[in-house]
């Protein structure tokens, strides 16, 4: 256990007003959000669990749906420095996570050189990763020790990242062209992947017309890093009942062919969820919780969350895929077992 996590766990529980209050808080950054975001509501709930939670977000949808538009209007309301990195085919990991360059000096009649660390983007507290299936899966693994540690190693040198650091990516299906699949160990790290539809018919509406006109109001601050940071903190102290625990126990642990007690899902899935994605599902429902003014998560948080938490951390066998079976149709499944 790290220094940090026993730190965590030798705090008290969290008390109900501290939770009231932090809702209250939570609110308000919902209606700035609503400024700029209309309609897609789950999928600012989930994401803003996410960033609750301490981790990184997926956001898959095709262009135009608002997904770089959510990414900015965070950095506004959080109140996080934020940085932008289109991803590209010819995108290195240089240009994501900085570079050594040679700095040549003269004193004393002496000539002397010496390497300089330049930090790239990645050196913020909120990263944009536009399109981050556009870029080859050499370049997209540079997020991956940033993503998982909160650190980057450039020419044998360790740096620290700002606190808190989040990774905000977006992605294309990837049946479009010009677009790569994310390796699944990256796919991992991601806390949550949130599939972004189409808006629905009132919300388009307001969307229309409010955006082609010269009234809209842009949204305000409405929370610091600091904040977040203690907001974190407090969803680790959230307290868990069992029967919570078991039943996410149960969930991730069903979704393994070695573990699986449900004979079709052994035959259909390839490969399953490991335990990051119980410790995502755990923070997550306890961060849900928090987000309605509850001091303690149920079965209906893992069951609401269960496809987002699941859908990028287990993969179809051939057959399956062959049957036209889908990795949704299998969490429901699982869900179901619940019950």
């Amino acid at each position: 256990m790290s220094a940090s996590n026993a730190a965590v766990r030798a705090l008290p529980e969290a008390r109900l007003e501290d939770v009231e209050a932090l809702s209250a808080r939570v609110t308000a950054v919902r209606s700035e959000i609503g400024r700029a975001i209309y309609g897609q509501q789950e999928v600012v709930d989930q994401t803003l669990i996410t960033l609750l939670s301490g981790g990184h977000v997926l956001l898959v949808g095709v262009p135009g749906l608002g997904k770089s538009r959510l990414v900015e209007t965070l950095g506004t309301v959080l109140g996080l420095a934020a940085k932008r990195v289109q991803f590209t085919p010819d995108l290195m990991p240089a240009d994501i996570v900085g570079s050594e360059v040679l700095d040549e000096d003269e004193a004393g009649g002496q000539r002397r050189r010496s390497f300089r660390f330049v930090k790239g983007p990645v050196f913020c507290q909120l990263l944009m990763a536009d399109e981050i299936n556009r870029a080859s899966p050499r370049t997209q693994s540079a997020l991956l020790q940033a993503m998982q540690e909160g650190k980057v190693t450039v020419g044998g040198a360790e740096y620290a990242l700002p606190r808190p650091f989040h990774v905000l990516a977006t992605q294309n299906p990837i049946e479009q062209e010009g677009t790569y699949p994310l390796p699944e160990a990256q796919l991992d790290r991601f806390l949550l992947e949130i599939d972004v539809g189409y808006p629905d018919l009132a919300a388009e509406r307001t969307m229309l017309l409010a955006t082609t006109g010269t009234g809209e109001t842009p949204p305000r601050q409405a929370l610091t890093g600091e904040a977040l940071l203690a907001a974190q903190t407090l969803i680790r102290r959230v307290p868990v009942g069992e029967s919570v625990v078991e039943a996410i126990l149960g969930l991730v642990r069903g979704g393994r062919p070695e573990t699986a007690a449900d004979e079709t899902i052994r035959r259909q899935v390839a490969w399953g969820p490991g335990p990051r994605a119980a410790q995502a599902l755990m923070l997550a429902c306890r961060a849900r919780a928090l987000l309605d003014g509850r001091l303690a998560p149920s079965t209906e948080d893992i069951a609401v969350l269960a496809h987002p938490v699941l859908r990028h951390r287990m993969a179809l066998n051939f057959a399956a895929r062959a049957d036209g079976v889908t990795v949704a149709e299998v969490i429901d499944r699982l869900v179901g077992r619940l019950e």
